[in-house]
C-alpha cells in the first residue's frame, strides 16, 4: 500500500508540475500575437482490483491541447479579409473622390470658365482680344481634362504596382505555410498523434496574414496539414504543392495588370477578377473595376461629347474670313485592342462614333463565334448586347465593322471613350478661325407693302454655302415661289416637296418653319402680293454672333444619355456616384471593423490568456504540487515504519 501511495503521489506531483509549466507558458505568452491558450488534459489511471475493491492508481496526463474554436476562428478570418478589402478600396477611392469634387482642380470650374468666356465673346464677336481670351480658356479646359486623366493614369499605375506586390506577398505566405504544414505533419507523426500547439499557432498566424491579402478557404486534413484554396476552389496549397501566382499584363490591354496562376510546364492560367475577392488584393481589383475604370470612361465620354457637339455646331458657323467653320476640337477614335493570340488570319475591327449622345461610359468585349456572328458584352454592367448574332448597324452610339468575318475565338477589347479626356485638344490656333457668325443672312425687301418679317435663319447639318442669293416672292394668293430648283422644301414640319421650277408654289403659313438645303427660317405677319424676302450669304458678318449664341447653348443642352443630361449634369452625376461609393465603402469598412472586433472578442473569450485566471491556476497547481509532495513524504514514513518492523 505504501508503494501504491508513493506511485499516486508521484503521478500527482508530475501532473501538478505539468500544469504549472503550461500555466507559466500561458502567462509568459499572454502578449504574444497569435498565441492560443493551452491547458493540460488529464484523466485518472486505470484502478487496481483487490479483494477490497478497486483502488486508484493516480493521474495520467493525456495531452496538452490548445483552447481553440474552429468556428470562431473562421468568423475572425472572414471579418478580417473584408476589413482589409474595404481598407484597400477606401484608400484608393478617396483619392479620386477628392480629385473630382475639388472646387479648384475639378472640371466644374473649367466648364464654367469656358462657357462664360464664350458668352463674353458673343457680346463682341469682332474683338481680337476676346477671341484670344476664349481660345486661352478653351486651352485651360483641355488642360484640365488632361490633368485629371493623367491623375487617373497614375492611380491605375499605382494599383498595378500594388497588385504585383500583393501577389508576391501571397506567394511568400503560401510557401511559409507549406513549410509549417510539413513540420506539423512530421511532429504529429513523431509524437504519436500529439499536437504541436506552438507550430499550429504559427500556422494560424500566417493564414491570418495571408487572409488579409486575399480571401482563403482552409480545409483541415487527417494528417494535421491544411489545404488552402482561393476564389471558387482554385488551389493555392494542396499537401506540399504550392501554386504560384503571377502578375502579368492583360492579354488585350498591356497597361492593366491581371493575376494568373502558373501551370506545370511553365504556362499560366489567367484568373478572372470575380475569383479574386477579399483582402487587399480583392479591394484593389474591386476598386479598379467598379470605380476607377468607370470614372475614367465617364470623363472621356464627357470630353468626346463636348468636342463632337461643339465641332458639329462650329462647322455650321462662319469665321472672320467668311469661310465655314472647321473642327474646334480634335478627338481620338475609339481604341480597339485585339488579343495577340487571336487565330489567323488576323482581322481588324473598325469602331467609330455614330451618335455620341448614345455613348456609354464603358468598355466592351467582342468575341467572334465564327461565320460572321459575334458576342458583344458591355463590361460596365456585363450586359450581353449581341449574343451569337451579326453585329447591328449601330449599338450604344457606335459603329462596329470588322474588315472581314473574324475566325471563331478571336477576341477584341473595345475602349470607345477611355482615351477621350487624354486626347482632346484645341484644333485651332488662329483666332480668325473661330466661327461665330451664321453663314446666311435674311431680309425683307424695303419696298414690301405688307407687315411680314423674316427671321434671321439658322443652318443645320447638310448645309452648303450659298453660291447665289435666293429671293422668295409672295403671290398675294397665299403662296410663295422662288425656291431653288431641286430643293426639298418642308413647311411647318410637313412632308418635303421637291422643287422642279422657280415658279413652283408652296402655301404660306404665318410663323411656320420653312426648311430646305440645310437652312430654316420663319416668315411671320401678313405679306402683300409682290412682297419679296431674300436669303443670301453673310458676306459681312464679322459682328454676327448667331452661331456663338448657339454654341453657348451647348452648356445646358441635353447632349448625353439619349438627350436626358447636359455636360455639367453628367459630371455632377459622376461626382455624386464616386462620393456615394466612397461613403458606402467607408460605412461598410466601419461595419466590418465592428464585426471583426466582436468576432475577436468572442474568440479571445475562449482562446486568449486571462492573467487573472492564470494567476489563480498558478496558486491552485502550486498547492496541488505541495499536497502531492506531502503525500510522497507520508508514503516514505510509512515505508520506513514498515522497514523498522
Amino acid at each position: 500500500m505504501g508503494a501504491s501511495i508513493l506511485s499516486i503521489g508521484v503521478t500527482g506531483l508530475n501532473a501538478a508540475q505539468a500544469n504549472l509549466a503550461v500555466t507559466g507558458q500561458n502567462i509568459t505568452n499572454a502578449s504574444t500575437p497569435g498565441y492560443t491558450r493551452q491547458q493540460i488534459v488529464q484523466s485518472a489511471n486505470e484502478p487496481m482490483f483487490t479483494g477490497s475493491g478497486f483502488f486508484g492508481q493516480g493521474v495520467n496526463i493525456d495531452t496538452v491541447r490548445r483552447v481553440y474554436n474552429e468556428y470562431l476562428t473562421a468568423q475572425v478570418l472572414n471579418a478580417q479579409t473584408n476589413v482589409s478589402a474595404m481598407a484597400s478600396y477606401q484608400q484608393q477611392i478617396d483619392q479620386i473622390s477628392n480629385l473630382v469634387a475639388d472646387s479648384n482642380a475639378g472640371m466644374g470650374p473649367a466648364f464654367t470658365g469656358f462657357f462664360s468666356s464664350l458668352n463674353q465673346l458673343s457680346a463682341n464677336p469682332a474683338s481680337t482680344s476676346s477671341r484670344q481670351a476664349f481660345l486661352s480658356d478653351a486651352q485651360t479646359l483641355v488642360a484640365r481634362f488632361h490633368d485629371m486623366n493623367e491623375r487617373f493614369d497614375q492611380i491605375s499605375s499605382q494599383v498595378n504596382t500594388q497588385i504585383a506586390s500583393e501577389v508576391a506577398a501571397i506567394n511568400t505566405y503560401a510557401r511559409q505555410i507549406a513549410d509549417v504544414n510539413e513540420r506539423i505533419i512530421v511532429a504529429q507523426s513523431a509524437g504519436q498523434g500529439q499536437s504541436p500547439n506552438d507550430l499550429m499557432d504559427l500556422r494560424d498566424t500566417l493564414i491570418n496574414e495571408l487572409n488579409q491579402k486575399i480571401r482563403v478557404t482552409v480545409l483541415p486534413q487527417d494528417d494535421g496539414g491544411y489545404n488552402l484554396f482561393i476564389g471558387t476552389g482554385q488551389p493555392l496549397l494542396v499537401g506540399n504543392t504550392v501554386s504560384t501566382l503571377v502578375s502579368k499584363p492583360d492579354e488585350h490591354d498591356p497597361l492593366r495588370t491581371n493575376v494568373a496562376m502558373l501551370l506545370p510546364g511553365g504556362s499560366s492560367m489567367e484568373l478572372p477578377d470575380r475569383l479574386l475577392t477579399g483582402g487587399a488584393l480583392g479591394g484593389l481589383i474591386a476598386f479598379r473595376n467598379e470605380s476607377l475604370n468607370s470614372v475614367q470612361n465617364e470623363l472621356g465620354r464627357i470630353a468626346i461629347v463636348l468636342a463632337q457637339s461643339f465641332n458639329d455646331q462650329h462647322r455650321l458657323g462662319q469665321d472672320l474670313q467668311g469661310e465655314m467653320g472647321k473642327d474646334f476640337f480634335s478627338i481620338s477614335s475609339p481604341r480597339v485592342l485585339p488579343n495577340p493570340l487571336n487565330p489567323l488570319p488576323q482581322v481588324n475591327v473598325d469602331v467609330s462614333f455614330d451618335d455620341v449622345g448614345q455613348l456609354k461610359a464603358s468598355d466592351y468585349q467582342l468575341v467572334s463565334n465564327g461565320g460572321g456572328n459575334y458576342t458583344l458584352t458591355r463590361l460596365s454592367d456585363n450586359v450581353v448586347l449581341v449574343d451569337n448574332a451579326m453585329l447591328p448597324a449601330s449599338i450604344d452610339g457606335l459603329k462596329i465593322v470588322p474588315s472581314a468575318p473574324a475566325p471563331a475565338g478571336a477576341s477584341y477589347l473595345l475602349q470607345p471613350v477611355r482615351a477621350g479626356a487624354r486626347d482632346i485638344a484645341v484644333a485651332l490656333d488662329n483666332t480668325n478661325d473661330i466661327a461665330l457668325a451664321a453663314p446666311v443672312r435674311t431680309a425683307a425687301s424695303l419696298t414690301n407693302t405688307g407687315n411680314a418679317k423674316i427671321s434671321a435663319g439658322q443652318v443645320e447639318p447638310g448645309f452648303a454655302p450659298l453660291m447665289a442669293g435666293i429671293t422668295l416672292t409672295y403671290d398675294g394668293a397665299g403662296n410663295l415661289s422662288g425656291f431653288p430648283v431641286g430643293a426639298q422644301v418642308s413647311v411647318g414640319g410637313g412632308a418635303p416637296v421637291t422643287i422642279a421650277a422657280l415658279t413652283d408654289l408652296l402655301p404660306y403659313a404665318n410663323g411656320a418653319t420653312i426648311s430646305f438645303n440645310g437652312m430654316n427660317f420663319q416668315i411671320t405677319g401678313t405679306p402683300d402680293g409682290g412682297d419679296t424676302f431674300s436669303i443670301t450669304a453673310n458676306s459681312s458678318g464679322v459682328s454676327d454672333n448667331r452661331n456663338a449664341l448657339l454654341l453657348g447653348q451647348l452648356q445646358t443642352a441635353r447632349l448625353l444619355n439619349g438627350g436626358t443630361a447636359s455636360l455639367q449634369d453628367s459630371y455632377a452625376s459622376m461626382v455624386n456616384q464616386i462620393g456615394n461609393k466612397a461613403r458606402a465603402v467607408q460605412v461598410n469598412r466601419a461595419a466590418q471593423e465592428s464585426l471583426l472586433e466582436q468576432s475577436q472578442r468572442a474568440r479571445d473569450s475562449v482562446s486568449s490568456v486571462n492573467l487573472d485566471e492564470e494567476a489563480a491556476n498558478l496558486l491552485r497547481f502550486q498547492q496541488a504540487y505541495q499536497a502531492a509532495a506531502r503525500l510522497i513524504s507520508v508514503s516514505e514514513k510509512l515505508f520506513e515504519s514498515l522497514l523498522s518492523l
